[in-house]
């Protein structure tokens, strides 16, 4: 195989109340722990840290570019991504003039994973009309990668003012690899493969062979479209934590994902959202896709889902408010010493 799997890491900074206290962890606190998290990342050898985008009191990561920046400073080798941007409500040509700086600080390790978010917080924050949410992130689409591939543009939409020989800089060090994010959409697949974009597949739950067609519309479109699909980067992305034992991993994960689940949904969308210890277990069981157990459960199910998708990268959810930061810590190096070196192993036979 000439290719590496790369294994990332991503978090959305959440900031739930305590449990008990009902206390919120500081916002300073929770920004210094997600830098650091990053820093242990790429000194254990992880390829890439992924920051989300929300605009509540429940998130310290409205501004992903700046943490990134940050980032930058204390890392060497990680690819720094956003996790999702949501660019329905983004102006493109200030994101990557954005992301360009950041691709020239950190000596072209930029990344910009795209969507439409999981939350429409950010269309009214920022003046935009929720009836227009798909043809806002096609056209901001369309514009985004018109900006990597050209440092002159003429361009004209609906949404915006157009665009008359407009010179945009700073220019990145080579196109910066964009990146669709995909739910359980098959329009949203058929898009990131006719755009000649990478696709970010989230699985939040379930078996992973529910999401077999989506890979599969995904670079049928992308072939159509006239894209070599050999170029074309698949990443899994899902809620992940490593411990020694299979035990272990789900006695430390189940309180703070239980918790800052059940919180957010009934937070965010009013719905009251329960997961018993036995739900838990349900969850993480051996033939869904969570990889939340021991090294060789994570190892089987990234295996499980390496023959379905042939995908390229693995990317963890594994910092959740709740979740000590010495835990998250050492979950880090487990993957990084315990998965990541046996999996490549594995996929290099094939």
């Amino acid at each position: 195989m000439d290719k590496k799997f790369e294994f990332g890491f991503y978090t959305f900074g959440d900031i739930v109340p305590n449990p008990v206290t009902g206390v919120k962890t500081p916002q300073h606190q929770r920004i210094k722990e997600i830098v650091e998290a990053a820093r242990l990342a790429d000194d254990a050898g992880f390829d890439l840290i992924g920051i989300g985008e929300h605009h509540t009191a429940d998130f310290v990561l409205s501004a992903p570019v700046v943490l990134l920046s940050a980032i930058s400073q204390v890392t060497k080798n990680i690819k720094l991504s956003t996790a999702v941007a949501v660019l329905s409500t983004q102006d493109p040509v200030r994101l990557f003039e954005e992301f360009s700086t950041l691709d020239l600080l950190s000596n072209g390790r930029s990344e910009i994973l795209v969507g439409r978010g999981s939350t429409t917080e950010s269309f009214p924050l920022f003046g935009f009309d929720l009836n227009n949410y798909d043809a806002l992130f096609s056209e901001k689409l369309e514009l985004l990668n018109i900006l990597n591939n050209n440092a002159v543009v003429n361009w004209k939409g609906k949404f915006r003012s157009p665009l008359i020989d407009a010179e945009i800089e700073p220019r990145p060090l080579k196109p910066i690899p964009i990146w669709i994010g995909v739910g359980g959409s098959p329009d949203s697949a058929a898009r990131a493969g006719k755009a000649g974009a990478h696709m970010n597949l989230a699985i939040l739950g379930g078996p992973a062979e529910r999401f077999k067609h989506l890979v599969d519309i995904y670079r049928a479109s992308a072939a159509e479209a006239g894209h070599d699909v050999n170029d074309l980067k698949i990443a899994v992305s899902s809620h992940s934590y490593v411990g020694e034992t299979s035990k272990q991993a789900r006695e430390e994960m189940y309180g703070a994902f239980s918790h800052s689940m059940a919180y957010l949904m009934k937070k965010l969308r009013g719905v009251n959202y329960h997961i018993g210890r036995g739900d838990f277990e349900a969850m993480t069981a051996p033939d869904t896709a969570l990889t939340i157990g021991s090294p060789q459960e994570m190892i089987d199910k990234i295996m499980r889902q390496y023959e379905l998708f042939d995908h390229d990268r693995y990317v963890l959810q594994m910092d959740m408010n709740g979740l000590p930061f010495d835990k998250l810590a050492r979950s880090i190096e487990l993957v990084a010493t315990k998965v990541a070196p046996e999996v490549r192993k594995l996929i290099d036979k094939k």
